[in-house]
């Protein structure tokens, strides 16, 4: 290891000093992580939450370098090794979904979010898998599944469970999720992670999967700390011709995010409780469940102690049936397909129902076969559409009439489930999951460390805001964060 640079729990401004004092290199520390990919992701533990590496990653390393010895910084982000959900496009490796249909996909160019990533100074170090095909916990007929680093029998949750695992690992420095129900706030809760699910329209999904004319999916940061959060989130927001969401959140972006690292950012402010059991396939009368209702109350006394003023419980009216109403399967799906292989000169599968009907689908992992071949239905679209509108006022009007600043609720109802039960009947996924905020689509949410069951499980504390008040979101974590402190690196390499 390069000599007084110590790497477990790094963070951007902890890599940009070294760099500044000559103690370190990009190469360096790119190589750096890749040894421990091998070491703790191939073998040791064998976490299996990367596909593949960027074969160009030291010769990128190698040109940041010589563009510092320069004087030339290229970013924010100049040297710092980031791993990407494998549902975005990085040229040059395949996009794979976690999956044997897509495992020869080269996609031609790089994401949108990419191409800013690598603007703003980052290395594309590695893809990280993810449920199949976007969704679902983090097993996939390409690669297995992939193990919670603090509990090698449990997943990381899903769908960007590759990339929470990897970070929480030390196997990288930042990473990007994706978030179309769950994706980034479970993982990041079951992982001691910050993650966030900016409001629609902040970030472009462009050479995404599952991206316009979509309009719930969202990628999102997952960093091990708010400060590298704020960072990586200026350097991915933005308007983005291609994905005419983001024309929704021109005007909404702050100069950057971290003006708003405020330690006594919770002072003052009003906090709404939601305690209504909303998760996926939660189970309020278990022992599992009480546990986290624990750490919740922990946290609500660590948010008083912090100066919030606690409205404790907020009650949405009829959320839990306004909610059942979302359907399994949105429209527009062959649509979104066209328009994500559309970037593409010979696209690997030129429909999504060409896809469907290859001999390799017949491969995929149970949910994600389910989440293909269900069929939609327009009566339950539409029913969907009209409970998303009378959901999101009911809960603006709650924020309005209780003076709310923001709402807290668990990250996750439910500590991470057993690989096994997973992949085997009765096949649990996605178990205490809330989803209010993609289901509102325009509602932004961010995760962060809550600390640790009775089991030594992590647990994260959410909180929801209301439409692009993201900066004021990370005000909140990042007063929550420096009060409590509780992230900690997964033990891994005793």
């Amino acid at each position: 290891m390069a000599k007084g640079f110590e790497l477990i729990e790094a963070t951007v401004a902890d890599v940009h000093a070294a760099y500044a004092a000559g103690t370190l290199t990009a190469r360096e520390l790119t190589q750096i992580y890749l040894d421990r990919i091998d070491a703790l992701d191939r073998k040791g533990p064998a976490l299996n939450s990367i596909i593949a590496v960027n074969p160009k990653a030291l010769e990128e390393a190698d040109r940041l370098d010589a563009a510092r010895k320069s004087g030339a910084k290229a970013g924010p982000l100049h040297g710092i090794p980031m791993i990407i959900k494998d549902q975005a496009d990085v040229a040059g490796m395949a996009t794979t979904l976690g999956s044997v249909l897509f495992k020869d996909h080269f996609p031609d160019r790089d994401c949108v979010v990419v191409e800013k990533l690598k603007a703003a100074g980052a290395i594309i170090l590695a893809k990280a898998t993810l449920g199949e095909l976007g969704g679902g916990d983090t097993h996939g007929s390409l690669f297995g599944s992939t193990k919670n680093p603090y509990d090698l029998l449990r997943t990381p949750g899903g769908s960007s469970g590759g990339p929470a695992a990897s970070v929480a690992a030390n196997l990288g420095m930042l990473a990007v999720g994706q978030e179309g129900l769950a994706s980034i706030r479970r993982p990041a809760g079951w992982n001691c992670l910050a993650g966030m699910r900016p409001t629609a329209g902040l970030v472009s999904r462009t050479g995404v999967y599952e991206g316009w004319p979509g309009i719930a999916g969202s990628l999102g940061p997952l960093t091990r700390t708010i400060t590298d959060l704020a960072l990586l989130l200026d350097a991915m927001v933005g308007y983005d011709p291609e994905d005419p969401v983001t024309a929704s959140g021109v005007g909404h972006v702050p100069p950057s995010y971290t003006q708003f690292l405020d330690k006594d950012g919770l002072k003052g402010k009003r906090i709404g409780i939601l305690r209504e059991s909303i998760g996926l396939y939660s189970e309020p009368g278990s022992d599992d469940y009480r546990e986290i209702e624990r750490v919740l109350d922990r946290s609500i006394a660590e948010m008083k102690a912090a100066g919030a003023v606690i409205v404790d419980p907020i009650v949405i009216p009829d959320l839990k049936e306004l909610l059942a109403k979302r359907p399994g399967s949105f429209f527009g799906a062959d649509e979104t397909f066209k328009v994500y292989m559309g970037r593409n000169k010979n696209p690997i599968y030129k429909s999504r129902d060409e896809a469907l009907h290859s001999p390799a689908f017949q491969k995929a992992v149970r949910s994600a076969n389910l989440r293909w071949t269900k069929v939609p239905d327009p009566a339950m679209h539409y029913d969907f559409l009209k409970a998303r509108e009378k959901l999101m006022f009911s809960y603006l009007k709650v924020m309005a009439d209780n003076r709310l600043d923001a709402i807290a609720h668990k990250a996750v109802e439910h500590s991470p489930t057993l690989i096994a039960d997973g992949i085997n009947p009765p096949f649990v996924e996605q178990k205490g999951a809330p989803h209010i905020n993609t289901y509102l689509v325009f509602v932004p949410t961010i995760v962060v460390p809550a600390g640790f069951t009775a089991q030594n499980l992590p647990a994260g504390l959410c909180f929801l805001g209301r439409p692009y008040d993201d900066a004021n979101l990370v005000k909140y974590a990042y007063a929550y964060e420096q009060a409590t402190h509780y992230r900690r690196a997964p033990n891994l390499e005793t």
